[in-house]
């Protein structure tokens, strides 16, 4: 896998969790269409939409599958069975290694953090088992902010609290979503394609 990152100069990196730093977007998706045909789904997940929403916060994806599939949910209920499913199968997951390797080569000289849409105690779970946790000092999710990816709110809490310019700020990504909030943020993004192994960038 190619990293290239946009020409400029950064102060500070804020990388997505799922699909960007661990491989767990499939695990995901396992925990997803399990919890949805518990909660009536008869129909296989569609995997393309699944993608679509990566880095939107959970309840919120619960919500857009229901509508999607003209079904009526209890979000807190399907909310709390996916995560669990996803908490058994946490341990399967792998590391992006060349993100990875990003992450501990700018964490030698410059702020990162994490900027994930997924559950907090999910969120540290991943980071634990991955052997990530003491790499990133700051960890925003979205019990952090008012709005979830794609609004800017996550990205632009990290810049603060890595005390940088959000316009100094490398978001690295794997979905539409993040993308999205990361410009909105007034920050400039590396995409990591989480269903290939190639990455490309915007400058």
């Amino acid at each position: 896998m190619k990293l290239e990152i946009p020409a400029g100069e950064f102060a500070g990196y804020i990388f997505d969790l799922d699909g960007t730093l661990v491989d767990t977007m499939p695990l995901h998706f396992r925990a997803w269409e399990a919890a949805m045909r518990r909660a009536g789904l008869e129909a296989p997940l569609d995997e393309e939409l699944f993608y679509s929403l990566g880095g939107v916060p959970t309840r919120r994806v619960a919500q857009l599958f229901a509508e999607h599939y003209g079904l009526t949910i209890d979000v807190q209920a399907v909310f709390d069975y996916k995560e669990s499913v996803f908490f058994d199968l946490q341990e399967e997951a792998a590391l992006i290694e060349p993100v990875v390797a990003i992450a501990r080569s700018v964490a030698a000289t410059s702020p990162v953090s994490i900027a994930s849409g997924g559950p907090r105690d999910i969120v540290h779970r991943s980071l634990r088992l991955a052997g990530l946790e003491g790499l990133f000092p700051v960890v925003i999710t979205p019990e952090d902010v008012v709005h979830g990816k794609p609004a800017p709110d996550m990205f632009l809490l990290a810049a603060e609290r890595m005390k940088v310019m959000p316009s100094q700020c490398l978001v690295f990504e794997d979905a539409e979503p993040g993308m999205r909030a990361a410009e909105a943020a007034g920050m400039k993004w590396v995409r990591v394609l989480s269903r290939r192994p190639t990455v490309t960038n915007k400058s």
